[in-house]
């Protein structure tokens, strides 16, 4: 869908006006169908508390946001439906409370799957409810009724810290989907140089593919969402969908950003977490030690790592982060990325975060001091370190 633009009229801009109003970020007045200064301001609060892109837009993203933020807890009987699962800010917040209870619901996506609909089960069994795992008037007042289940911890820090503890500190056979960027009808951010024309698409399915080789040294599995000409975008969802459907390990999305002052220039990582603290314990991890990796062999400006809900981030079922590896408007990070030497260091760096997140915590190493070339020679030599 085209994004919704302050400017616009009609009946999409009423109905995003309804639930912004709903939500008690816009007032009830002014022209109903009209995408006026105030409607800016609450979309972009909304997209602010939802952890999405602040531009003031509604693009698909933020309207399948404000759609599912139509639903509070509780008022509607929530259940497991195949083909088309219920999603909403209700299931979401069914999701926090089972989390925050010690039941493992997996990713609190909003999405009212297999595993939610287990916890549920699971729950009602222990109140000694119909063990349906729908979750309607009964299980919502006995969920509100019961504090927390477990403290000392997250419990879901503490079920993926373990997770990864278990598979032990080895790549050997992990299985790594890259996701390059844009691509298709999408370039991303592109800057004209001179003769040149760099493309945010280009440059990081080149990174992706140097990322695929060194990985692959190391014994990884590794799978790309696209190639370097597809004919259409994959939407973001779907890339998701894909790192899913193949059971990956670990989901490792590459991007340049843009930005219309050319001195805003810096390496990012984002990953899933949302504005009231529930966070993807071992995507946090690995996106801070991408990003002190990638800052420490580099030298990119840290613009640190941050908590996002995007379907990319949101909807995968392992470890994702999203790297946004400098600006391509700032000339300073783009006389860099289109040197191939320095996209080597860049990939060094990743492929040395994502070892370092299978180390145990009391074996970590450096910044800076794994030796790539040293994880290839273990696999040649046919062991693992354990």
């Amino acid at each position: 869908m085209r994004p919704i633009r302050p400017g616009d009229r009609g009946p999409a801009v009423a109905e995003i006006r309804t639930v912004l109003a709903g939500l008690e970020l816009l007032a009830a007045d002014g022209r109903a169908d009209d995408y006026d200064a105030q409607t800016e301001r609450a979309v972009r609060a909304f997209q602010q508390s939802r952890g999405l892109s602040v531009d003031g837009r509604v693009g698909a993203e933020t309207w399948r946001a404000l759609d599912a933020a139509r639903w509070r807890f509780g008022a509607r009987a929530l259940y497991h439906a195949i083909g088309e699962p219920l999603t909403g800010e209700d299931v979401r917040a069914l999701q926090e409370r089972l989390l925050e209870m010690g039941y493992d619901v997996g990713r609190a996506d909003a999405v009212y799957g297999i595993r939610t609909s287990r916890a549920v089960a699971q729950f009602q069994r222990e109140m000694g409810l119909k063990p349906d795992g729908s979750c309607g008037p009964h299980t919502v007042n006995a969920l509100r009724r019961l504090g927390r289940k477990v403290v000392g911890g997250r419990p879901q820090w503490l079920r993926e810290s373990d997770a990864i503890r278990q598979a032990g500190p080895a790549l050997v056979g992990r299985t790594v989907v890259i996701d390059p960027g844009h691509g298709g009808t999408d370039p991303g951010v592109v800057v004209p140089d001179g003769a040149l024309r760099w493309s945010e698409a280009d440059l990081v399915h080149d990174l992706a593919s140097r990322l695929e080789g060194r990985l692959a040294a190391a014994g990884v599995r590794v799978q790309l969402t696209r190639g370097p000409a597809p004919l259409t975008c994959l939407p973001d969802a779907d890339r998701a969908q894909l790192a899913n459907s193949l059971g990956a390990d670990v989901f490792i999305s590459l991007h340049t950003d843009g930005y219309a002052n050319p001195e805003a220039d810096g390496v990012a990582t984002y990953h899933y977490g949302t504005d009231n603290g529930v966070t993807s314990a071992t995507g946090e991890r690995l996106a801070g030690l991408v990003q002190r990796e990638i800052v420490a062999r580099t030298g990119l400006r840290d613009c640190r790592t941050h908590a996002k809900a995007w379907d990319l981030l949101r909807l995968t079922r392992m470890p994702a982060v999203r790297v946004e590896l400098g600006y391509l408007t700032s000339p300073r990070d783009r006389s860099r990325l289109v040197d191939p030497r320095f996209r080597d260091r860049v990939v060094e760096a990743i492929v040395a975060g994502v070892q370092r997140m299978y180390l145990p915590i009391e074996r970590d190493v450096p910044t800076g001091s794994i030796d790539v070339r040293e994880l290839r020679a273990i696999v040649a030599a046919g062991t693992v370190v354990d």
